[in-house]
């Protein structure tokens, strides 16, 4: 490494998972170009990388927050663009970071464009998905298995059941550092094609669990979940008192896949896959959105989700190219239905160029990875520049939307590292 080039990230090297990062680089020639590269591996052991190639200024300095990048896995100004283009070195993986007590490490370097690319300078970014004085307890009462986490100090806390359709903690406990109580609990504990049938009873224990908590302060729970969990969420919101505030991402409007039971009763049938319509495409994925069989036709009314009844908020997102299904097509559906109810108790957003799987903000974007009920690749859409910057966007309206639904004291407790 040269001695003279200086790798730094600001404001910290060591920051909460959905922070930016300023990363600057210094001791450089006038004007050379370097490859700007970061890596990290997955849970499961796989690396993800990208690089980009940049040119210094007169003073031998670049700075990505003002900078383009000329070439490589992005190009433009793009601060963050390192992380979220990451790719990993197989095809289909999605960056698997399922355990928030493990902090997601890059490992950001430069590099000489020519030659043998030596390396002049790195730096380790760790990026926590808990921050200080939040804790982690794992649940496990009546039919409820799931991790709660709970911010610093005494209370009262704003409560969010968080529904992610296999086990992941990462969204659950960014939102705790903003100050939330959030029961994370997943749809699925099974492979999907064991699970026969849903009861709703089971996801009622864990609102009721969040209201019964000594350290909640709001008069309801929020939920929130994506693609199959995101059906959970409305017919909680439909059925369960004491839900308040559902956000609703890239979901259905009816209930897929498997029956739903409440109260030892069926109350909706499923929309099912047609696996004839699947898409190959020259990556050996498949392109799924025509799959699901309509809501809308008269076979498949008895999977609507009567959200009508719904007495609390909604935050409808829907991403215009997600091809995992028709996420907007669903929403504009719930959209135009409430207010055949005239019922006005919910807000929509949709990204444009955006893809099926929005999450908390500067994870690598995934492209194409298994789905977990097809069994196969499939493609999720989305073009990665705007996708990432849909990520932003909605973590802070999902927070704003929560805090002014879900109001209690304690809404402005901050962790801090």
């Amino acid at each position: 490494m040269s001695s003279q080039v200086r790798l730094r990230l600001l404001p910290s090297a060591r920051c909460l998972f959905d922070e930016p990062v300023q990363v600057k680089v210094a001791g450089l020639r006038s004007r050379q170009v370097v490859s700007m590269k970061a890596r990290s591996t997955d849970e499961k052991g796989v690396v993800f990388s990208s690089s980009a190639t940049y040119r210094a200024d007169g003073s031998g300095e670049i700075d990505l927050k003002r900078d383009p990048s000329l070439s490589g896995s992005y190009v433009g100004v793009e601060p963050m663009g390192l992380l979220w283009s990451m790719r990993p070195d197989t095809l289909h993986r999605k960056f698997k970071k399922t355990n928030a007590l493990n902090p997601h490490v890059v490992k950001f370097s430069v590099h000489e464009e020519e030659g043998e690319e030596r390396m002049l300078a790195e730096a380790n970014n760790e990026r926590l998905l808990i921050g200080d004085g939040v804790s982690w307890l794992p649940v496990k009462e009546g039919n409820i298995r799931g991790v709660l986490f709970t911010p610093p100090g005494e209370g009262q806390f704003p409560a969010v059941l968080d529904l992610s359709s296999f086990k992941s903690e990462k969204r659950a406990s960014l939102l705790a550092n903003k100050g939330f109580m959030v029961l994370n609990v997943a749809v699925f504990s099974d492979k999907p094609d064991n699970v026969k049938e849903l009861h709703l009873d089971h996801f009622k224990e864990a609102v009721d669990f969040l209201l019964q908590h000594p350290k909640v302060g709001s008069k309801g729970v929020g939920v929130i979940s994506r693609s199959k969990g995101a059906d959970i969420a409305l017919s909680l919101a439909a059925y369960v008192t004491g839900v308040v505030a559902t956000v609703w991402i890239s979901g259905c409007s009816a209930n897929v896949a498997v029956p739903l039971y409440y109260r030892k009763r069926q109350i909706l049938s499923p929309v099912v896959f047609d696996f004839s319509k699947l898409i190959p495409v020259e990556s050996g994925a498949f392109i799924i959105k025509d799959g699901v069989t309509n809501p809308l036709a008269e076979e498949n009314k008895g999977s609507l989700i009567p959200i009508e009844q719904a007495k609390g908020r909604f935050l409808f997102v829907a991403s215009e190219d997600d091809l995992n299904w028709d996420s907007k097509g669903y929403m504009e559906e719930m959209v135009e239905r409430l207010k055949r109810h005239g019922k006005d108790n919910f807000e929509s957003v949709c990204y444009p160029r955006a893809g099926h799987l929005l999450e908390p903000p500067y994870g690598p974007y995934c492209p194409s990875s298994v789905h977990g009920f097809v069994l196969k690749p499939v493609m999720w859409g989305g073009e990665p520049s705007s996708h990432a910057a849909a990520e932003v966007h909605l973590w802070k309206k999902i927070q704003e939307f929560f805090r002014t639904h879900l109001s209690c004291d304690a809404t402005q407790t901050k962790a801090k590292l």
